[in-house]
């Protein structure tokens, strides 16, 4: 259903929300709401264009919104194509889950049973909904980043035959490997970030050690009441994959402190450490980390707290203190206000062992539609290393393998989405 139609500077928008079941197994069950933005260039409005489906990373993610032109790629895409920003179910417009959702559920098993339907698998059942009810029917391209390269893979697994070609970035994910498999290929790389970070800032070793102390011997208090924890601190480190990511933690800590005498916590510091390491705005992301990585038998089973115990170097007391990247702890749950709501759903998706196969090996080995996907070799967040092995898993996909860009490259420089095109392009161009 269209919603609303209306231009901006430099795009014409068309918005759609429909409903699909909460279940796709179960269609005549309970349903919810899905919402799509289209965009197009306001000059080209009434043209047949071609239909790019960007799949937003994260988990929990929403598509980015048309503020200024947007992302990079998405005005190199909107010279010759119509882009579907799509909001994935329980994130932006789609069925948003919030604290108040967790409200409604009897016990954590009703919660985790309800989350269980907001993984890769109903994501793409969705966007197929989308494309044959909204978009015509025909084959569309698609743009995954990080997680979005997740959901191309199921895509491909799922419905390949909706798919004109697939453009991955940061996102090809192990195709057997399990949450223990990617934690232990995490921790290192965040290790190697931290030591990076401190040999461009090596002021700032005893600089975040100091506010670690401080911290540790003092009740800090966020805006929101929360107690700042060392553990939580050091979550901070999320960012360093990014592009500007050592910058932003160093600017952050830089002003730490009100006074010379580095004894109270300015107001900034600690309103910021409390923006970095909330998520009102994205629940999702934590409460679905560890379960994208959930197929076949076997829990997760707080696979990153369990891990962290290998590598002693990310201790609390440890000297330089290192921040931790991309993992989602049970504390976490306990500690920080927005995610106490889902703690009880969350312990019981840890505990679930039968979480369906998003992939199909088989269809993937065989498949025809044609894949270009940017392996970012220094990657904090996906190995470069199972991603590889999974490009040599899949039929009719090239890499381009680069250590110029940080995991948000495709944000970063339109020239990665050019490239990717450019590389289907020099093999015949997208499925018709």
């Amino acid at each position: 259903m269209l919603v609303s139609e209306y231009t901006i500077p430099g795009v014409h928008v068309c918005d759609h929300l429909v409903d699909v079941p909460l279940d796709w197994k179960n269609p005549d069950g309970a349903s919810i709401k899905v919402f799509a933005r289209e965009v197009c260039d306001p000059a080209r409005k009434q043209e047949k264009l071609p239909v790019l489906l960007f799949l937003q990373g994260g988990p929990g993610g929403k598509s980015p919104r048309p503020v200024g032109g947007g992302p990079s790629w998405l005005g190199e895409a909107l010279k010759n194509c119509r882009v579907v920003l799509l909001d994935q179910r329980g994130t932006g417009k789609s069925t948003r889950i919030e604290s108040a959702t967790m409200a409604a559920f009897a016990d954590g098993n009703a919660g985790a049973d309800y989350l269980s339907h907001f993984r890769a698998d109903s994501i793409i059942a969705d966007c197929e909904h989308l494309r044959k009810s909204v978009f015509g029917g025909a084959r569309w391209e698609t743009l995954g980043q990080s997680y979005g390269g997740f959901l191309t893979l199921t895509y491909l697994s799922q419905a390949p035959e909706g798919l004109a070609a697939c453009y991955v970035t940061g996102g090809l994910a192990g195709l057997s490997a399990t949450a223990d498999d990617v934690y232990r290929r995490t921790y290192p790389r965040v290790a190697a970030k931290n030591r990076e970070y401190y040999q461009r800032y090596p002021a700032d070793r005893d600089r975040i050690a100091r506010i670690a102390e401080r911290i540790a011997a003092d009740d800090v208090r966020l805006p929101d009441g929360d107690r700042l924890t060392v553990r939580r601190l050091q979550t901070i480190g999320i960012d360093f994959g990014m592009a500007p990511g050592y910058e932003n933690v160093h600017w952050l800590v830089d002003e730490a402190f009100s006074d010379p005498e580095e004894t109270r916590f300015s107001d900034a510091f600690l309103a910021s450490v409390m923006s970095l390491t909330s998520y009102d705005g994205n629940p999702m992301f934590a409460v679905l980390q560890e379960s994208i990585y959930g197929q076949g038998k076997g829990a997760t089973g707080w696979a990153a707290e369990r891990i962290r115990s290998e590598f002693a170097e990310f201790g609390e007391e440890s000297r330089p203190l290192y921040l931790t990247g991309e993992m989602m702890y049970p504390w976490m749950f306990e500690e920080i206000r927005s995610l106490r709501p889902f703690r009880d759903a969350v312990e019981a998706l840890a505990r679930h062992d039968g979480f369906e196969p998003l992939y199909d090996p088989a269809r993937l080995a065989s498949s025809e539609i044609p894949v270009a996907a940017a392996v970012y070799f220094d990657d904090m967040y996906v190995d470069a290393e199972l991603s590889l092995a999974t490009a040599r898993d899949v039929g009719n996909i090239k890499t381009w393998v680069t250590n110029e860009f940080e995991h948000d490259g495709v944000r970063q420089s339109a020239t990665v989405f050019t490239r990717l095109r450019q590389m289907v392009r020099d093999r015949g161009g997208p499925l018709g």
